[in-house]
């Protein structure tokens, strides 16, 4: 491939009227990720069950788990067991030699024994039909991503409930020009996002992501490229401030072998939100800040092998317009004993509300959180179909409002059975 198409791609991108925005750059990347994931030959894809080229895996656990703080309470936390079960699904047919279509999710369902109204019916993130064409040098990938999850301790900004989820299904397609050296890559994403629970439906939304990311191939373990996307989010009630968001940025993705990889990224997000809003106290302001993040995987040996990633970002708000934060994420598995692998991890963040806020009692006095902690996993191969699963994960919240801050204990068991 010629230099000259090589520098008209860059051009292409960095001409376009597309910058990036955080919501639409975050939605890109999760599918990019998830797709990498499944690009496996369907010859060598696993099955429960096979009928020609179509095939069919299922995965069932069971686990057993024991948290002490279910509602995240500071003064009087309510402990509980909560039993498990979830179903994996993956099918996949390939409709041609190069056309495959792929559907994977998993379901679940939390039985809580003393607190039956936080048990619930869920889908994992991560779930997702997923259909890839290939037209000579292009790509086009159409998409179907969803999850159905409640999990209050997963959300930094979330205190005194157990209720909070989220139902997430972002739609749309993306298409990939592969040019050897250089690659374009542009997509359009319909994303629907609404709680769980009648007390956060200030959050229900849709948006429009658009993206595009150029890279080009400087060496044979060296890509550089743009990336520019914008998004445009309208809330279903006047309670937040719809808005538009732009931002833009260049990123890197460095291998100098099979077992490290380091890709920075960084640039700038503006915010734009329109005063939609019709609570009372709530005056809409504009938001300007960079963003970045760097990750780093590395397998130094056969017994070790580590990630981490750490950064700076502004996203979507739940109580406020939007939430700036800082974030690192290290995490390491160890390997030392033939049939069991350990896992450890850790994790801190620190945000800070930006924009107009929800005047919410138990967040009103609330500027800024530290969420932080960890877990450590045992997981033992028992046979070649059956693995057990033992972690432990600590949860601390503090904040400048006192009834904000929470520690929680969480404890589980799992047995997971892959038939083949």
């Amino acid at each position: 491939m010629t230099t000259l198409r090589c520098l008209c791609v860059a051009a292409i991108v960095l001409a376009a009227d597309l910058a990036l925005a955080q919501e639409a750059l975050r939605s890109s990347m999760a599918g990019e990720t998830a797709a990498q994931s499944q690009r496996l030959s369907p010859s060598s894809m696993p099955f429960t069950w096979r009928a020609g080229d179509f095939r069919l895996l299922t995965t069932p656990s069971l686990g057993l788990e024991w948290n002490d703080n279910v509602r995240l309470s500071r003064g009087s936390p309510e402990d509980d067991v909560i039993l498990r079960p979830v179903l994996g699904l993956a099918l996949s047919y390939p409709v041609t030699e190069r056309n495959l279509l792929q559907l994977n999710v998993g379901v679940g369902y939390d039985k809580y024994f003393e607190h039956d109204d936080l048990s619930r019916w869920y889908v994992q993130s991560g779930s997702a039909l997923s259909f890839d064409i290939f037209v000579g040098d292009f790509r086009i990938n159409l998409h179907d991503r969803f999850s159905y999850v409640q999990d209050s301790a997963q959300q930094a900004a979330i205190a005194n409930t157990g209720s909070y989820g989220l139902f997430d299904n972002t739609a749309g397609l993306s298409s990939t020009w592969n040019l050897n050296q250089a690659t374009l890559t542009l997509s359009y994403d319909h994303q629907t996002a609404m709680s769980t629970s009648s007390e956060f439906q200030q959050t229900d939304r849709s948006s429009e992501l658009f993206v595009a990311r150029t890279g080009l191939r400087v060496h044979p373990r060296l890509t550089v490229g743009v990336e520019g996307s914008t998004s445009l989010t309208a809330y279903d009630r006047q309670e937040l401030d719809n808005n538009t968001s732009y931002s833009g940025g260049v990123y890197g993705e460095w291998r100098p072998g099979n077992y490290f990889s380091l890709t920075p990224r960084a640039g700038y997000t503006v915010y734009s939100f329109e005063q939609t809003s019709h609570f009372p106290g709530v005056q809409a302001s504009g938001l300007n800040t960079w963003y970045a993040d760097v990750t780093v995987t590395h397998a130094p040996t056969e017994v070790l092998s580590y990630s981490l990633s750490a950064g700076h970002e502004i996203q979507l708000g739940i109580q406020s317009d939007a939430i700036e934060d800082w974030y690192v994420r290290p995490n390491a598995t160890w390997s030392i004993f033939k049939r069991m692998a350990i896992n450890t991890a850790i994790f801190y963040e620190h945000g800070t509300e930006q924009g107009a806020r929800l005047l919410v009692p138990q967040f009103a006095q609330e500027a800024g959180f530290d969420w932080y902690g960890g877990s450590l996993g045992f997981g033992y191969t028992v046979s070649r179909r059956v693995r057990l699963s033992f972690n432990y994960r600590l949860t601390m919240r503090a904040s400048d409002a006192p009834s904000n801050q929470y520690t929680q204990n969480v404890v589980s068991l799992t047995a997971s059975y892959t038939p083949q």
